[in-house]
């Protein structure tokens, strides 16, 4: 039978490095995706050294032309999971954030995510068999975040659109799933990619993937790895979404740095 391999998108730091840990220590072979060749050579040697088979490709998912070369590069492999992580954030005023990392942004979280879940999905809907996790945030399950307003948009677009194909996925039968991880703050180089300070406690990349891996095996559609933002999630529901938007941005406020 053909190997399977376990892909990840921004495998070079963060939520991403730590997929490629747990997901080694679970016995897969491994896709390490990301743009910096160090780090990723440099994680691809601990884990061969574990016994871990790992395959490098180095991709600047910002390029449409870089996504498109990466999708013909995967064609030829079984892959059984599939870790949709690539993405980054910026906070301050739209009237004063940086009009080209914004555009950047959209292009990471957003277009490339689009179309490596929708071939990926199709490559899997051939196999009859996969999982498919597309990393979004807590933030994309609110309305809108004032002074984090791209970010919180474009992950609002990752939530809305894996929820929506897993319910299609569901319609037809699909032996393939496909689910959003939606974490809030977590320890990784985030915030300083972002220029914040987190104003919540942080969760270890550790556990969030643990847990992450964990409900993607119960199939779980929206994985929220904690219990305040759980409880968050679901009083939003019941909040004026004027109201919840205002206090939104509040907090917002709190994660500049100084």
């Amino acid at each position: 039978m053909k190997k399977s391999y376990a892909v990840i998108t921004g495998a070079s730091s963060g939520i991403g490095e730590e997929f490629a840990r747990q997901l080694a220590e679970e016995g897969h072979s491994l896709i390490l995706i990301a743009r910096r060749k160090e780090r990723l050579e440099k994680l691809k040697s601990e884990l061969e050294k574990n016994g871990t088979e790992s395959i490098v490709m180095i991709t600047d998912l910002s390029k449409p032309e870089e996504c498109n070369r990466l999708i013909e590069e995967l064609e030829p492999y079984r892959i059984s999971i599939f870790i949709n992580n690539a993405g980054f954030g910026e906070c301050g005023s739209f009237l004063e954030t940086e009009e080209k990392k914004e555009l950047d942004m959209i292009d990471v979280n957003i277009k490339a995510m689009h179309l490596l879940f929708k071939r990926i999905l199709k490559h899997m809907e051939k196999q009859k068999y996969g999982y498919i996790l597309n990393v979004a945030s807590s933030a994309g399950l609110l309305p809108a975040g004032p002074y984090m307003a791209a970010y919180y948009a474009t992950k609002s677009y990752v939530a809305s659109l894996t929820r929506a194909v897993a319910r299609e996925l569901k319609e037809r039968g699909s032996h393939v799933y496909a689910g959003a991880l939606c974490p809030g703050p977590v320890d990784t180089e985030f915030n300083q990619t972002a220029h914040v300070s987190f104003a919540l406690p942080g969760i270890t990349p550790e556990y969030c993937v643990k847990y992450a891996i964990r409900q993607m095996k119960k199939r779980k559609v929206v994985i929220i790895p904690t219990a305040l933002l759980k409880i968050a999630a679901i009083g939003g529901r019941f909040i004026p979404q004027k109201l919840l938007i205002a206090i939104t941005g509040r907090q917002q406020k709190k994660k500049f740095k100084r």
